[in-house]
């Protein structure tokens, strides 16, 4: 199979789309780039179906290297024919190539194995033929000094016919297919830590069982870290009998004097080798499918994060509240500088709120701040309701902003670099305060993992993660398109074509040279070639650029096709750039090339509608219900505001200003059956939500999204 056929077999997209998105692949371009600036060549094809088409590429190189592995070792067992070199390059799929490799490969010593060392195959092949009329005394034969009586000599022929069984690809799937169909998931507490403090929140599962086929991502990876942290046994169990008795129809021609040594043989493959290996196997599978599942809602979730509300560049007073140490204050200018630091004691043990006060008015009128950003943790609502006390000059709006990451950020090397002369605390408040002008300039200095917005992001596969996660990152930092002349090294490292080192030249070059004017000036940067500036020019933005184009996502490329057009019309480029009138009435068809047709024209005209606008929505002001200060406040049916602060499978849940989220279970979503979470709330979304009970003991709410 051809990689595009593989490719199309899984995508269902058209072979010329496929054939030319892996071409533009091989030749290093991004996804991001692939997806915005070639519409012609993959024929329209979105981030997600350029994405798949990378994935499945890949798939299909380890697949094919796996072949090129398989083959060699085969051969220099001396045992490649032709027939079997066929049929190992016309498999499709990992599980059926490792299928057809399984009697060839190399094993640890085994019962079979050391039965055909003492020479007992010639009588395996006897009893399989099932046409021997005394096996007894055939089997006398193959006495030898290792070899001492017929028993030994059954025995072992009964190991190799095992092995054969246990090696059949037809049996395997047989099997497989069973397990599929009706394996059953049972886990059982042990004994000894059925009264262990940390095993309680496993306790559902202390005496759980279910088809395995329907246990959902979030409850397998549940149950599978219970058993990685010894609380519980988990066992993968289908009906035994069930399965030995399909082995017999395939292998028992008649009832003779062969069968009943079969039969042995048969249930010892089967439960020495074959249900061990295969009920693994599809343990396995089931938590690859669970990973997947779980790294999709992270992914979503992230995207969601990182495209969150940006204030904007506004003066911003940011706070990162504490009790007994006190709440770190520090002042930052439009552009996100750290122009002033301090740390004031509203709460307990000092109490000094009159100072406080006192320090805050008076920091707001000399940085003349515009916005005050509080971190939610800790002293979160009593800061919030100190800040709401006082009379402001000037209006002043206060937001709550998530702390998740804060401190992993202020304690990484990128902060220390930011602020080598100042302590964790003052960072992890500069990267509150930035979070609210620009969630995702300031969330993309930190590792995703640590952001906090998925579930089991340590039990799945770490590899899959940060690939998702990354591309994740990359799409969302290159839909906005980045000021070249403000952003971070971590920020840039993320645009197409560019990565961590290229930023680091481009912020050194800027750091030397001054601001970048206009795009052309991106190539002087030391290292940055003509295929990184291909890739990144039309994501990195100039403001107020002497080219206008230069802070739009009009690629360089196309100036030409855009100043054409203002020619055309007989009008400057400026006259032309969000002239509504003078846009809509383009024919678009004049400016048709070979490489640019009307899906990347259509682009470019609603960019030149309203270039460089950030497409994300501005952040708003929010209040919790002042009244609900712990969890004891709560009572069922209550409405309450809340934000969305983390979205799962199951469900969504919910911050209502108190130290434990509420769950908004699926169930309690809407009326109607919820297929996607994210169908009906996003992250960070301001909600109201109904108290549907509420456990103080297991510090559990339940909630409903009031319609």
């Amino acid at each position: 199979m051809q990689l595009v056929d593989y490719i199309s077999r899984h995508t269902q997209l058209s072979e010329k789309s496929i054939q030319n998105t892996v071409l533009l692949l091989n030749e290093d371009c991004t996804i991001p780039f692939i997806s915005r600036y070639r519409k012609e060549r993959t024929g329209n094809l979105d981030e997600v179906q350029v994405g798949a088409i990378l994935n499945f590429k890949s798939q299909f190189e380890a697949l094919e290297k796996r072949k090129d592995s398989i083959i060699k070792s085969v051969e220099e067992q001396g045992l490649l024919t032709p027939e079997l070199r066929q049929k190992f390059q016309q498999s499709i799929d990992l599980t059926s190539l490792e299928d057809l490799y399984l009697p060839f490969k190399k094993k640890r010593k085994t019962k079979a194995e050391t039965a055909i060392k003492n020479g007992l195959e010639p009588l395996a092949k006897i009893i399989m033929a099932q046409n021997a009329a005394d096996i007894d005394a055939i089997a006398l034969k193959y006495l030898n000094k290792s070899i001492t009586n017929k028993e030994e000599a059954l025995e072992g022929a009964r190991h190799i016919i095992a092995e054969w069984i246990n090696e059949r690809g037809d049996v395997r799937n047989q099997i497989r297919y069973q397990l599929e169909k009706s394996a059953q998931l049972t886990s059982k507490v042990i004994g000894t830590k059925k009264e262990d403090e940390k095993a309680q929140k496993f306790r559902d599962y202390f005496d759980w069982s279910e088809p395995l086929s329907r246990c959902p991502s979030h409850r397998l990876l549940a149950i599978l870290r219970a058993e990685n942290e010894k609380f519980i046994r988990v066992k993968i169990e289908i009906d035994d009998e069930r399965a030995i008795e399909k082995i017999r129809q395939r292998l028992l021609k008649s009832r003779g004097r062969s069968t009943e040594h079969i039969d042995q043989a048969i249930e010892d493959a089967y439960k020495r080798l074959l249900f061990p290996s295969l009920s693994n196997e599809l343990l396995k599978k089931a938590k690859e499918k669970a990973d997947d599942g779980a790294i999709q809602v992270f992914s979503k979730n992230l995207k969601q994060l990182l495209l969150g509300a940006p204030l904007g560049e506004k003066r911003i007073l940011a706070i990162d509240p504490g009790f007994r140490t006190g709440c770190k204050v520090v002042c930052l200018t439009a552009g996100g500088e750290l122009v002033h630091n301090e740390t004031i004691y509203p709460h307990a043990p000092k109490n000094d709120s009159s100072g406080a006060i006192k320090k805050i008015s008076s920091l707001a009128d000399a940085y003349k701040i515009e916005a005050i950003a509080i971190g939610n943790g800790t002293a979160s609502r009593e800061t919030e309701r100190l800040i709401k006390r006082i009379s402001f000059k000037n209006p002043i709006e206060v937001f709550v902003v998530s702390e998740a990451g804060a401190s992993i950020y202020s304690a990484s090397k990128i902060a220390r670099d930011e602020f080598p002369n100042y302590d964790v605390t003052v960072r992890g408040a500069v990267s509150i305060g930035r979070r609210l002008a620009d969630p995702l300039a300031e969330l993309v200095k930190i590792d995703a993992k640590s952001i906090g917005v998925g579930q089991y992001q340590h039990d799945v596969d770490q590899t899959k993660l940060k690939t998702s996660l990354d591309s994740v990152v990359e799409s969302c930092v290159n839909a906005v398109g980045v000021n070249i002349n403000t952003a971070s090294v971590p920020l840039l490292s993320y645009v197409s074509g560019i990565g961590p080192k290229l930023a680091e030249n481009i912020v050194n070059y800027r750091n030397e040279n001054g601001a970048f004017e206009s795009r052309s000036q991106i190539k002087k940067v030391p290292r940055l070639g003509s295929k990184a500036f291909e890739q990144g020019a039309a994501f990195l933005r100039i403001k107020e650029a002497k080219n206008p184009l230069d802070d739009s996502s009009v690629h360089p490329e196309s100036y030409a096709i855009v100043k054409k057009m203002a020619e055309d019309k007989g009008i400057v480029l400026t006259e032309l750039i969000s002239n509504k009138s003078i846009l809509q009435n383009i024919d678009l068809n004049l400016y048709c090339t070979d490489s640019i047709g009307l899906p990347t024209l259509k682009d470019i005209l609603e960019e030149l509608e309203k270039p460089g606008l950030d497409r994300r929505e501005k952040a708003k002001v929010f209040a919790f219900n002042q009244n609900i200060r712990s969890i004891t406040d709560l009572q069922e049916g209550q409405l309450l505001p809340g934000i969305v602060n983390n979205i799962t499978n199951f469900g969504c849940f919910v911050d209502i200003g108190i130290k434990e989220s509420g769950l908004i279970h699926v169930s309690n979503l809407s009326n109607s059956f919820v297929k996607d979470v994210n169908e009906h709330v996003h992250l960070h979304q301001q909600i109201i939500v109904k108290v549907l009970s509420v456990d103080v003991a297991r510090k559990r709410i339940q909630l409903a999204l009031h319609q």
